[in-house]
């Protein structure tokens, strides 16, 4: 592997829009890691997840609830492991009563140049104040691979709460400020894509073509670096 890896962080809305036109926007990143949330479920789960990396020219290989990993040809991942999340069953809100799906995480271990590199993909939920227990638990995850790692995905919150607040406070960098939803219309930033020293990273632009079609979020293409020494 070279010193930078290219990854995708996208919430593919459970693979129920156009498919062909999140396909195109997929293969137009060319990502070697894929951190996917609200990946397909339900009936024939893994046959959907498979069929769903075939049409990005990608392979499935880790999955936790609906988040899932896929990579590349010549990508390998090691020491994957899950974490089912706990999180309320019931979100109340004012009103309005509503269920939940379990959560989870999941990540593996891949090389980027000398340095073991752990990329993790979560969903947070709706619950506002069972967020910030979900993600104590998304970080217990993170830092039991025992490397510097990428934290990405959907935190169905936006930068000035507790959730981003507690990331910062744990010193990760966050990579960007781009509104992710919605798709057609981006007016709030819920995504993310924190990385922890000693590695440093940017976001790349992604040409509109398609986007408002794929999914109902935008996607985070990520490029991670190994941090260089320096000799004196």
């Amino acid at each position: 592997m070279t010193d930078g890896l290219r990854v995708l962080s996208y919430n593919v809305h459970r693979w129920g829009d156009d498919r062909a036109a999140l396909a195109r926007v997929v293969r137009a990143c060319a990502p070697e890691v894929m951190l996917v949330q609200e990946a397909p479920t339900w009936f024939g789960t893994r046959r959907k997840r498979r069929a769903m990396a075939a049409t990005f020219g990608m392979r499935y290989v880790a999955a936790s609830a609906r988040n899932a990993i896929l990579v590349a040809d010549g990508i390998h991942l090691d020491g994957i492991r899950g974490r089912r999340i706990w999180r309320p069953f019931v979100r109340r809100r004012l009103n309005f009563i509503a269920t939940q799906l379990p959560g989870g995480a999941v990540g593996g271990v891949l090389q980027l140049g000398p340095t073991r590199l752990a990329v993790v993909v979560c969903h947070l939920g709706l619950h506002p104040r069972g967020r910030i227990h979900e993600l104590d638990q998304v970080l217990t995850l993170c830092r039991s691979f025992g490397t510097p790692y990428l934290l990405a995905g959907d935190l169905n919150e936006e930068p000035d709460g507790p959730i981003w607040n507690r990331l910062t406070t744990e010193g990760l960098t966050d990579l960007g400020d781009a509104f992710t939803f919605s798709s057609s219309n981006p007016h709030k930033r819920i995504d993310t894509a924190q990385l922890t020293p000693p590695l440093t990273g940017h976001l790349h632009a992604i040409p509109p073509a398609d986007l408002a079609t794929a999914s109902d979020h935008l996607p985070l293409l990520i490029e991670v670096e190994r941090a260089t020494s320096s000799c004196g």
